[in-house]
């Protein structure tokens, strides 16, 4: 006889969630961050507003299109909702221009839920804000640190200390920005 603690339960997939970031650098010297959110069922569900959604056709694909400049400030935003559960969720999409001249970094998303404000709000859409900030970390990186060399007086990276590989105190740290490394490095 088989042990509980040896045999794999068995699982019904139910739903799906996927979330597509691309980021894109403009000829304008601008940049465009882009975030997909799309939600499908396993099995058909029934909405009254839409009738009968059938298995893999999605409750929810919303895009949120962010362009920033290289200070990360952002500068435009647009918001795409091709599916939604219910007609009166598109009208939040008006609400996100409330971001212009926001400025992503410590502290934004809550400056950003206090901007839109929950009952204004899309929650798929401020989902989006998350994975649009480390795209644009990832996608702007590159030029960011172009800049900082050229300026002759280094800032300090906004994102030291926001992960335990980019701790001050980490060889990673000392290696590329050696000039914010605090020493006593203990690689974890």
């Amino acid at each position: 006889m088989m042990s509980s603690r040896n045999t794999e339960p068995t699982r019904i997939p139910l739903h799906v969630r996927n979330i597509d970031c691309r980021g894109y650098e403009r000829s304008d010297g601008l940049w465009d961050i882009e975030a997909t959110l799309t939600d499908t069922k396993h099995q058909a569900m029934e909405s009254h507003e839409r009738g009968i959604i059938p298995p893999g056709e999605p409750i929810h694909r919303m895009s949120l299109c962010v362009t920033l400049d290289l200070d990360l400030v952002i500068r435009d935003i647009q918001v795409d909702m091709d599916y939604t559960p219910f007609r009166l969720c598109k009208s939040a999409s008006d609400k996100m221009e409330r971001l212009v001249g926001l400025r992503i970094g410590s502290g934004w998303m809550r400056i950003a839920k206090e901007r839109i404000g929950r009952q204004n709000s899309c929650t798929h859409v401020m989902e989006l804000l998350g994975p649009i900030s480390t795209t644009a970390y990832q996608t702007m990186h590159w030029a960011i640190e172009e800049r900082e060399k050229n300026r002759g007086i280094r800032s300090e990276p906004a994102i030291l200390d926001q992960c335990i590989s980019l701790s001050r105190n980490t060889d990673v740290v000392k290696a590329m920005w050696p000039e914010f490394y605090s020493g006593n490095s203990e690689e974890r």
